[in-house]
């Protein structure tokens, strides 16, 4: 009995033994599988990288952040917050590239906490923080701004001088001197809008004279720092809306030239964005002043005016008017990539931040930002929508074949 007992347990014993394996076998491929899937991932196409926002993919936190234009926000990939339309997203490589341009951390998902996946990227930001630090720092020194050296900034990332600024226009697509005067004017225009005078405003953004800050102030304020100060108070600034072969057309200018042209569905949300960013300017909706410019436009849209050769007042980085001055010389009716926009500056590595100057491009159309395609000839993101661009590169496309 005791024998036979024994035999039971052991043919028992030997059937849940198989049963083991042989899960093992079938689980072990499935585990292999998942894993070499996750492998597989690639964000470096912007397709990939939407997708892993519209899941909200935790594996692409330290990858890359999004910022959404319509908001002035920027997130990691798996921020809960409600997914955006896609035409108002705009990828950046790390949290500062986006303040670069203007956008705000979310304070929901905090996307500056992230670790960075990339070494490279990794000790772009590193120098990116060391920057800030130090002219914060030169604000109690009179020799801070002498210690912002490259060769310094080269010790913090553990790369030479040459390195360094070769990895740091890869990522951000500009030098780490233009970065540190980007961030001085990021804090001019917050200390200037908060009230302080222009003196203090002046110093307490780290900027040594004030001849240094009226040199870089037309381009990068639009005005004087003093009407800056008062949020465009004393600036006239006039703005039309009208209907456009692509729907609703604003077109606001200085007396220097344009400064705005956008398209949209509404006239409020157009409206919005112009006062947003001169809340105390004297703003005027005027079509009579603009009629000249406003006509040209609306010509150039309907094929009667291919040449449009319009003066305007842009706020931007030396290297963001580079390839805007190359994309003017884009002929009428013709593409180009952002590869040959990239050979055509000199800068033949630097197709990102071509990329990014497109879609920062605050005066489409005059400056004509559709006409960049992908190497393959597919269209990448447009600021008005992708179904515009495809509009506007057929339209010029005949028109030029027609007039031939």
């Amino acid at each position: 009995m005791n024998l036979e007992r024994k035999k039971r347990i052991a043919a028992l014993t030997g059937l849940r033994y198989f049963e083991v394996v042989n899960r093992r076998e079938q689980v072990i491929p499935m585990l292999r599988h998942s894993t070499r899937s996750r492998e597989r991932v690639n964000y470096g196409a912007r397709e990939s990288r939407w997708q892993a926002v519209q899941t909200r993919d935790r594996g692409a936190d330290g990858v890359f952040v999004y910022a959404v234009r319509s908001t002035g926000i920027y997130c990691r990939p798996s921020c809960p917050s409600r997914r955006p339309q896609r035409e108002h997203v705009e990828f950046f490589p790390l949290p500062e590239a986006a303040e670069q341009k203007g956008f705000r951390p979310c304070l929901r998902c905090s996307p500056r906490t992230i670790q960075l996946r990339d070494p490279r990227t990794e000790a772009v930001a590193r120098v990116c923080r060391e920057i800030e630090v130090r002219i914060h720092a030169s604000l109690d020194s009179d020799t801070g701004d002498e210690r912002l050296t490259l060769a310094a900034l080269s010790a913090t990332a553990g790369m030479s001088s040459h390195q360094l600024e070769r990895a740091f226009r890869s990522v951000m697509g500009i030098t780490p001197r233009q970065y540190a005067d980007a961030h001085r004017m990021r804090r001019l225009k917050s200390r200037l809008r908060k009230g302080d005078d222009v003196t203090t405003a002046l110093y307490d953004a780290g900027f040594g004279s004030s001849s240094r800050l009226y040199e870089r102030a037309p381009s990068q304020l639009g005005m004087t720092p003093a009407t800056y100060r008062k949020g465009g108070a004393g600036m006239r600034i006039a703005y039309t809306i009208v209907s456009s072969p692509l729907g609703r057309l604003l077109v606001g200018a200085t007396e220097r030239g344009i400064s705005a042209l956008y398209l949209g569905e509404t006239e409020s949300h157009l409206e919005a964005a112009l006062k947003k960013e001169y809340p105390r300017a004297e703003i005027l909706r005027d079509r009579n002043g603009l009629e000249g410019w406003v006509g040209k436009i609306l010509a150039h849209l309907r094929g009667r005016e291919p040449q449009l050769d319009l003066p305007t007042d842009v706020q931007a980085t030396a290297f963001q008017r580079r390839v805007w001055e190359e994309l003017r010389r884009i002929p009428y009716g013709t593409t180009r990539t952002y590869s040959e926009v990239a050979r055509a500056i000199g800068r033949p590595k630097a197709i990102r931040a071509v990329a990014r100057a497109c879609a920062t491009n605050p005066v489409s159309v005059v400056v004509p930002c559709h006409r960049v395609v992908r190497e393959d000839g597919n269209l990448a993101g447009y600021r008005w929508g992708l179904d515009r661009k495809q509009a506007l590169i057929e339209h010029e496309s005949a028109a030029a074949k027609n007039k031939r």
